[in-house]
């Protein structure tokens, strides 16, 4: 027989979706206090957000009249029309929130749209039978939510909760993420009655940056590549960390689409690419990022946590992101010139990032223009792992004309990561520039250098492709067989002719001649499967890498391989033209730098 469900029980299955952990009720209630233009939002909590959730806002408030309604289901301010939901705007708009909430605890509203304190409104609402009793409270303009005794009433879910401590740190991570989604706005966070996080409104840009390093660490502070640029109605800022501070995990990953958290594979895929080449194995890129586009082009109502979105035109959003990050680490090089002139418009601008050495400790990334050295090749202080060629103004000092003094008389003269003083055991180059000591793995950087020189050859001349002496017929999905009609074109230009035979049938014709030796169907299916999954494909471009990798590997200058000063000197200077010299191929730093006030540390000077 079929029945409506009561109200209580519809409102405790929509609470599963949404109400998780205690957590979630911050974050469905710290968006309301957002949507309604907080400049200030506290949360206090008990027992990890089991016992009381409480969380006050000075925001424009809920009218007494609209208490009751507030608390009922699929009732909101925020949307009123199908054209609404098509471009939304603020982060709530199901009007789920506070009635699945009240399905599951015992929950008080307490709410004022004026400016005097005594004609504030209270409404008090249980899980049990979800009737709501409104009764004046003074209360100043604004919000405040109280959620007590969560899951009182579903035993089944307060069992599934873990310790005070783990639901109180994804608590703490949820407050965090808004925070920086958020910087003019205050948030502060107290537990059991103790202060744990106090936020103030960041409205400069040293702020701004503040608040990330509260957030991330100083240390991702200082290693933060800056990221602007715009193109046409997509927009991305923040920060992104060098290679060289990366992660054994995925934690430090904040992304956001119109000021919304959210976790999309799509976006996932675009940084993984990015970061392909100069990441170790294993290790999880960190970024904080900011991405803005018209409302209407991001579907937000995919998920009921709303943490996945789709993008109307995800190649264009893929690519974007991706060139833009790549152009941004690809441009990590020593001594690139810190920015004259922010990136304004809509011009395809971006930030450059290079290496500052003022600090004399870990390299600062500063940077902007959006131009990328396409030549390295063609530099005339060329190292070539033998002969030293026609030295340049820089590769003439020998060991006995690096004095010291010169460092203090021209600093101009002293190119980024300075002048080869010695070989150490065959494998390092120790270098003097005008902050200290610079150590270089040679083998590292000239593979790097080998590599990118390999890379701009290779697609000066393009992808060559190779004709099967017995094509190849593979049986697939349908899905499969139209991308791969559909996207003919740009199967072509990774080196692949494929052709569909029928509804669930392709054949591969020819393959890129630098992987005849390849599994062409693994190949080939995996290709589709990108095609499908986000409009494109690296697996051609990442298969190419691989061998030009393995080649620059070997084609390297060996350990012990004893170097001239010139020599040293010369791959110093190409190492400063080349991106991405500060990783190898396969991820490892190639250069550090010690300044004066470490070395002084490590002996004691001035003690």
């Amino acid at each position: 027989m079929i029945r409506i469900l009561e109200p209580r029980l519809a409102n405790q299955i929509a609470a599963g979706e949404v109400v998780e952990r205690p957590a979630s009720v911050v974050k469905e209630a710290v968006e309301n206090s957002l949507d309604a233009g907080a400049t200030r939002i506290e949360i206090d909590v008990e027992s990890g957000g089991t016992r009381l959730i409480r969380i006050r806002d000075d925001g424009t408030g809920i009218d007494g009249d609209d208490l009751a309604l507030a608390l009922a289901r699929h009732a909101t301010s925020k949307i009123d029309s199908i054209g609404d939901l098509e471009a939304v705007q603020s982060l709530g708009f199901r009007g789920e929130a506070l009635a699945s909430i009240a399905s599951v605890s015992r929950l008080t509203l307490t709410a004022n749209t004026e400016a005097s304190s005594v004609q504030g409104q209270q409404a008090f609402c249980e899980g049990r039978d979800m009737s709501v009793a409104v009764k004046p409270a003074p209360h100043p303009r604004g919000t405040t939510l109280e959620v007590r005794d969560l899951f009182y009433n579903t035993p089944a879910r307060r069992k599934f909760l873990r310790t005070e401590k783990t639901e109180f740190g994804h608590l703490h991570e949820v407050v965090q993420r808004q925070a920086l989604s958020r910087p003019a706005v205050t948030f502060v966070l107290r537990h059991n009655g103790k202060q744990t996080l106090q936020l103030n409104a960041a409205v400069s840009e040293a702020e701004l940056l503040r608040r990330v390093a509260t957030v991330c660490g100083t240390d991702f502070a200082e290693h933060a590549v800056v990221i602007e640029r715009q193109a046409g109605p997509m927009r991305l800022w923040g920060w992104v960390a060098e290679p060289t501070f990366s992660r054994s995990q995925a934690d430090l990953q904040y992304f956001f689409v119109n000021g919304r958290v959210i976790r999309d594979k799509l976006v996932s895929h675009a940084i993984r690419q990015a970061y392909r080449d100069v990441l170790f194995h294993g290790r999880h890129p960190a970024f904080v990022l900011f991405l803005e586009l018209d409302a209407a082009g991001v579907d937000v109502n995919v998920h009921p946590t709303k943490h996945e979105v789709r993008f109307r035109d995800s190649r264009s959003v893929h690519d974007f992101l991706f060139g833009t990050l790549s152009r941004a680490l690809a441009d990590v090089r020593p001594g690139q010139p810190a920015p004259t002139e922010p990136a304004t418009g809509s011009e395809e601008r971006a930030f450059q990032p290079g290496m500052n050495l003022a600090s004399g400790g870990s390299p600062t990334l500063l940077g902007q223009g959006d131009q990328i050295l396409s030549a390295v090749g063609a530099s005339s202080h060329r190292f070539d792992g033998g002969s030293s060629g026609q030295m340049s103004r820089w590769r003439e000092p020998a060991l006995s004309r690096v004095p010291q003094p010169e460092f203090a008389q021209e600093p101009a003269e002293i190119p980024p990561l300075g002048f080869a003083v010695a070989q150490l055991h065959g494998i390092y180059i120790l270098a003097e520039n005008q902050h200290g000591l610079v150590l270089v793995d040679m083998h590292a950087a000239h593979e790097r250098i080998t590599y990118e020189r390999l890379k701009q050859a290779r697609d000066g001349s393009g992808i060559t492709r190779q004709p099967l002496l017995v094509p190849l017929t593979l049986a697939v999905s349908s899905r499969e067989a139209a991308i791969a009609e559909e996207q003919s074109g740009e199967l072509a230009s990774l080196g692949l002719l494929i052709e569909a035979t029928g509804e669930e049938s392709i054949v591969c014709r020819e393959l890129p001649a630098a992987l005849k030796d390849a599994d062409a169907e693994a190949l080939v299916r995996d290709v589709l499967g990108d095609l499908l999954e986000f409009g494109t494909s690296d697996r051609i471009a990442s298969s190419l890498d691989e061998l030009l990798s393995t080649l620059a590997c070997h084609t390297s200058v060996r350990a012990n391989r004893r170097l001239t000063l010139p020599e040293m000197n010369a791959l110093l200077r190409d190492m400063e033209e080349t991106e991405r010299s500060g990783q190898c191929n396969h991820g490892r730093p190639t250069w550090v730098q010690l300044g004066m006030s470490e070395l002084d540390k490590l002996f004691l000077r001035g003690r």
